[in-house]
Parts: C-alpha cells; sequence; structure tokens
C-alpha cells in the first residue's frame, strides 16, 4: 500500500496515540481515586470507555484515508502499439478491388483504428521506396484516421523498409540494419504489433534485408528478409493483409501498362516468421472485416487503485459506533 500523504497519516496517528494515552491516564486516575475511596471498579471501567475507544480508532481510520492510500491491482486489457504501415506504391492504384486497392485498404484500415480501445497506441506508416511515418503512435486515434485519410499512390514498393520504418516508430529510435546484414539489438517489443496492408508487390531494398538474396518460393524476398528478422527478434509480430486479387489486372506507372497481382507467398511469410496471421481481402467486404479478426494482445499492468473511500467508509462506522455506545452509556454524545 502507498500514500499519496504520508505526512497527514504521520500527523493523525500520532493525535490518535495521543488521545489513546489520554484515555489510559484518566482510565488510572479514575481507578486510582475509586481505590483511595475504597470504592471497587467491578470491571467496570473498560465497558465505560468502549466508545471512547471506538472513536479513537475511528480517528486512527481516518487519518489513514485523509493520507491518500492506494493499493496496485494487476489489470488485464489490451494495450500496446499497433503500427498501420500502408502500401502507397503504384501498384496499389489497381482496381481488382474496387474502387482501387489503396482506397479498399484505407477503408479498412480506418474501421481497424475505430474498433480499437483508447488504451491502444496507433501509428501510420506509408511506404513505397523506403518508408516514412505519417502518425506517431498515439492514444489520440483521430490523428491516425486523418493520417489514413491522406495517403496517395506513388512510387514502388519496400517491404523491408516498411518494416524498418514500423520498428523505428515503436521505438522511437531509427531501425537499420547493420553492417553485413547483422540485425541490430531493439530490445523487446512484445505488447506492439504491426499491420501490413499490401499487395506484396515488392521492388526490393538491400538495406532493408542486409544483402539476403533468399528469394525461393514461399519465403519472404530480398527485400524484407533481414528487417523480419529484426522484428522476429523484437517480438513484434506482424500480421499482414492481402489487398488485391491472385488474378491480378494492369495499372498504368508513368505510362507503363505493368500487369500486378497479389503475392499472397511473401504476405504470409512474413507473418508466419513472426508468429502473426495472412488475412487474405480480395474484396472490400473482407477487408472490412479485418477489424474484428486480428487480436491484439492482453497485457497485464499494475494499475493503482485508491482505498480512502474504503477507509473513509470504516472510520464513519467506527465514530458511528463509538458515539452511540457513549450516548447509551452516559447518556451524552461527549
Amino acid at each position: 500500500m502507498t500514500f499519496a500523504n504520508p505526512v497527514l497519516l504521520a500527523v493523525g496517528l500520532v493525535v490518535a496515540a495521543a488521545l489513546a494515552w489520554a484515555a489510559l491516564a484518566a482510565t488510572r486516575r479514575r481507578s486510582a481515586a475509586l481505590t483511595l475511596a475504597g470504592v471497587a471498579a467491578a470491571g467496570g471501567g473498560r465497558a465505560r470507555l468502549a466508545g471512547v475507544w471506538f472513536t479513537i480508532a475511528g480517528i486512527a481510520v481516518l487519518a489513514v484515508a485523509a493520507a491518500g492510500p492506494a493499493a496496485t491491482v494487476p489489470v488485464s486489457h489490451a494495450s500496446g502499439t499497433v503500427i498501420l504501415a500502408v502500401d502507397v506504391s503504384g501498384s496499389m492504384a489497381a482496381t481488382d478491388v474496387p474502387p482501387s486497392r489503396l482506397s479498399a485498404a484505407k477503408e479498412a484500415a480506418q474501421a481497424f483504428i475505430n474498433a480499437q480501445p483508447a488504451s491502444v497506441n496507433i501509428g501510420v506508416v506509408a511506404f513505397e521506396q523506403g518508408g516514412f511515418e505519417a502518425a506517431v503512435p498515439s492514444a489520440d486515434h483521430a490523428t491516425a484516421l486523418a493520417a489514413i485519410g491522406r495517403l496517395s499512390t506513388g512510387g514502388a514498393t519496400s517491404l523491408g523498409s516498411a518494416i524498418l520504418a514500423a520498428l523505428s516508430a515503436i521505438t522511437r529510435k531509427t531501425v537499420s540494419i547493420g553492417p553485413n546484414g547483422t540485425a541490430p539489438d531493439i530490445g523487446f517489443w512484445p505488447s506492439a504489433t504491426i499491420v501490413l496492408f499490401s499487395d506484396g508487390q515488392d521492388g526490393g531494398d538491400s538495406a532493408a534485408s542486409g544483402g539476403s538474396t533468399d528469394s525461393g518460393a514461399g519465403t519472404a524476398g530480398s527485400t524484407d528478409t533481414g528487417a523480419v528478422a529484426v522484428a522476429q527478434q523484437a517480438g513484434v509480430r506482424i500480421d499482414t493483409v492481402g489487398v488485391g486479387t491472385a488474378a491480378g489486372t494492369t495499372v498504368d506507372v508513368d505510362g507503363y501498362h505493368l500487369f500486378t497481382g497479389l503475392d499472397e507467398a511473401t504476405l504470409k511469410s512474413i507473418s508466419r516468421t513472426t508468429g502473426g496471421t495472412y488475412h487474405p481481402a480480395s474484396d472490400a467486404s473482407e477487408l472490412n472485416g479485418i477489424a474484428s479478426s486480428i487480436n491484439l494482445r492482453l497485457t497485464v499492468t499494475n494499475q493503482p487503485l485508491p482505498l480512502a473511500g474504503a477507509f473513509i467508509a470504516a472510520a464513519l462506522a467506527l465514530l458511528a459506533m463509538g458515539a452511540v455506545l457513549t450516548v447509551a452509556r452516559t447518556g451524552r454524545v461527549v
């Protein structure tokens, strides 16, 4: 138990102790006087002072209440940090998910934000060729909603840079791959989650991967292997949301007609490696269900529980009992 004002507690207990000493002294004097007078106390002294003792106890408990007592109790709730990493590369302008992949992703991301409790800090990272932070993690979800609304397409995709930018937002410091592809130690962040909205089309970035060349089927490509390793080591789960269709479509990028389709293998590998989940979303209606299908981690935190009210109630009960006993014994309140 902790006290907000321990000085008040000390003063109150000193007062209660002084009253108790005075009551004992008065009892001794009365007993001595009765003895000198040849009158036996008949064992009624203690009963006579019962009201006084209840009153003194009430004062002592009231002193505890005045000191602002509080206890810490473990409380479990969905909390931590969620970074929404949204792909804004040129391929996200494709219309195989109407009205476009990016529009559908933005709608799903905003629905996800609206579904989260206030205890979750939400940040936004937009990524093309290198991620950038659109909104720092905050309990102010309106800021994240506004950042999502401002997103527009342009550039190429680098999944690795997106993950590194999201990790930087979580840790509040720049996270990058070290020399020779070594993964930096950024600590352990088990209550942090990255939700990655992308079609999985990866332009690649050797800085993000540490130069990895692993491009086999079902594994993360060269752009994100190193970044995924950093997230895995830090205990950060990455849930991926596949935006687009496997059949794909063509999109105009800088005057060129390019075919783009959903790369589920890369997105599944990222989520699987970090203990997250891949969520297929071939149309807007499936994307709208993402908010309820991604489970945030429950964390346990110690929170203060004010106890002043309970002590005040106990003090009032003791004072009332003392008054009742005093009135019943002497016919007077004091």
